[in-house]
């Protein structure tokens, strides 16, 4: 229940629950008794029911409720609502559509029970709502929030009562990534925005305020690199980290108002980390799929590379649409440089349908997973090697953990002539065994054959390569019946592959163990060479 600022009535909810069905697991480890133990949880998946709720409205004073007349909420639960202050009776309130095409916000009037459309956003792929940004003015009668509509992530000024735009703040290719506050009284806004320098690599973060009108924009740190930042309490000063992947991080005190440097707080030292001699990850770009789009990655290379020699590949791959996940940051030490230690060149890639970048970049995800942005990848590692002649095409592996297990099996599947070795950990291989809320916002519901058509377990006819799946066996975020059922397929298809199965995991890459056991096999399948026997 919500009461109205004024105590006169209150909202509440006449709601039919959904108990979720559950995932059942047998607890075979860790445990001193003789027999395995069984236990389950509740986990929606795509397609699945949710509680609905429909929203009533009682007066102080009346004996009977009212009530809104706005159909029953079954997705995304009881919404947040904002009372107006200066007009009893009304609220605001927003509204997702399951499918995620629609996006509104809607004003409630408890004396008619009527609803009106404040604001209406559709598209014909996905809104990506847990990225909205809405920020409510009640004094003036404003909203703040942010939208993809003209393809790239800005903020746009709305007014309550028109129920239209009243300007756009930001704009431009390029996208605001995140809000860290806003002042009220002289109407301006500190962001973090991602792709505006031209030259740069587009990931990066810098921090910028603008006015409520669009004006003024300012850039706080300009210096090339990714910037995180911590202000003052009072706003007026700001620390400034920013580095590269390969250019350890300098860290200044600037200006709040303006971004003047005001000192330099620290420059590493880095010379005994380089007397280690650990090659430093390096960025590296080539154009996508479409020949135009700039692709972004890092390069991790051997120790005592000698460029007459050909050296594998292995790339590092999580293609989940849900956030970019290359390197920005000062890497001085990863796992992919210690995997490339052994021999490798190690790499890891943005491919499109990862977010960050512009709505279409973002889009190539929609109802199309399996895609993982290989075209791009494919190309990029092909680029990386007309740059570099020690890199050999024709030796690449993949490894990758949940989605990033998915891409890892779908390497193989769909693109047998590139990818010749895969190492999968708790891939989501049928996205409609996976968890709801991922699934439906990239596959869209209701579930439909695309899900079928794009599922690993639907293709594992066609491995082609040489295979390692590893799963926890108390997997709770994506379910281990996910692998088994692709190990099954694999089996009645006259498949060879290998399967490390590790009792009492979760969620993992297989831990130290499994990654023991990835580096091996890698060592195996593109060297032709036999790792050492462990057990000695």
């Amino acid at each position: 229940m919500a009461w109205s600022p004024d105590g006169s009535y209150l909202i509440f909810y006449r709601i039919l629950p959904y108990e979720d069905s559950v995932i059942h697991y047998l607890k075979m480890a860790g445990d001193a008794s003789t027999r395995g133990g069984h236990f389950s949880i509740p986990y929606k998946q795509p397609g699945d029911p949710f509680t609905s709720y429909e929203m009533m409205v009682y007066k102080i004073g009346e004996k009977e409720p009212g009530k809104i007349n706005i159909p029953i909420i079954d997705f995304f639960g009881a919404p947040y609502l904002h009372f107006n202050k200066t007009q009893s009776g009304k609220f605001l309130f927003e509204r997702v559509d399951r499918g995620h095409q629609r996006f509104r916000i809607l004003e409630a009037d408890i004396h008619t029970g009527e609803i009106r459309t404040v604001y209406d956003e559709q598209t014909n792929s996905f809104i990506y709502e847990s990225r909205i940004f809405t920020d409510y003015l009640p004094e003036t009668n404003e909203i703040i929030l942010s939208s993809e509509k003209d393809g790239w992530r800005h903020l746009y000024l709305l007014d309550i009562v028109s129920g239209k735009i009243k300007n756009q703040i930001s704009s431009g290719s390029w996208i605001v990534k995140e809000i860290d506050s806003i002042d009220y009284k002289k109407r301006e806004i500190w962001f973090r925005g991602a792709g505006m320098k031209e030259l740069e690599n587009p990931y990066y973060v810098h921090h910028y305020r603008i006015g409520f009108d669009g004006r003024n924009l300012v850039e706080l740190n300009p210096e090339t690199g990714h910037h995180q930042v911590s202000y003052s309490a009072d706003g007026k000063y700001f620390l400034d980290s920013y580095s590269e992947v390969n250019k350890a991080p300098i860290i200044t005190v600037r200006s709040g108002a303006t971004g003047k440097k005001l000192m330099t707080v620290e420059t590493p030292d880095t010379s005994r980390l380089k007397a280690l001699q650990i090659p430093t990850a390096v960025p590296f770009k080539a154009k996508g799929r479409d020949g135009k789009t700039d692709i972004w990655g890092v390069v991790c290379w051997p120790v005592d590379m000698d460029s007459m020699k050909q050296y594998p590949v292995i790339e590092h791959i999580y293609a989940g649409p849900q956030d970019a996940f290359v390197p920005k940051s000062y890497l001085p030490y990863s796992e992919m440089q210690s995997m490339a230690a052994l021999g490798f060149i190690v790499v890891q890639i943005d491919g499109m349908g990862t977010a960050n970048r512009s709505k279409a970049f973002h889009d190539v995800c929609w109802k199309n997973l399996a895609d993982g942005g290989f075209p791009d990848r494919i190309r990029w590692i092909k680029a990386l090697a007309e740059t570099y002649p020690w890199v050999d095409t024709t030796r690449v592996g993949l490894y990758g953990t949940s989605a990033g297990g998915q891409n890892a099996l779908g390497g193989l599947l769909f693109h047998p002539s590139f990818y010749k070795a895969a190492v999968s950990a708790c891939g989501c291989h049928d996205n409609r065994i996976d968890k709801q809320w991922w699934n439906e916002q990239w596959m869209g519901y209701p579930v439909g054959q695309h899900y079928e058509a794009q599922s690993n377990i639907t293709h594992a006819n066609k491995l082609s390569g040489n295979l390692l799946l590893i799963v926890g066996d108390e997997d709770n975020n994506v379910p281990p019946e996910s692998t088994y059922r692709v190990a099954d397929a694999l089996i009645k298809s006259g498949k060879h592959f290998e399967l490390l199965s590790i009792p009492g995991m979760g969620h993992s890459d297989g831990g130290p163990y499994g990654r023991i056991r990835k580096r091996d096999f890698f060592v195996k399948s593109l060297f032709r060479i036999v790792p050492p026997d462990r057990n000695k």
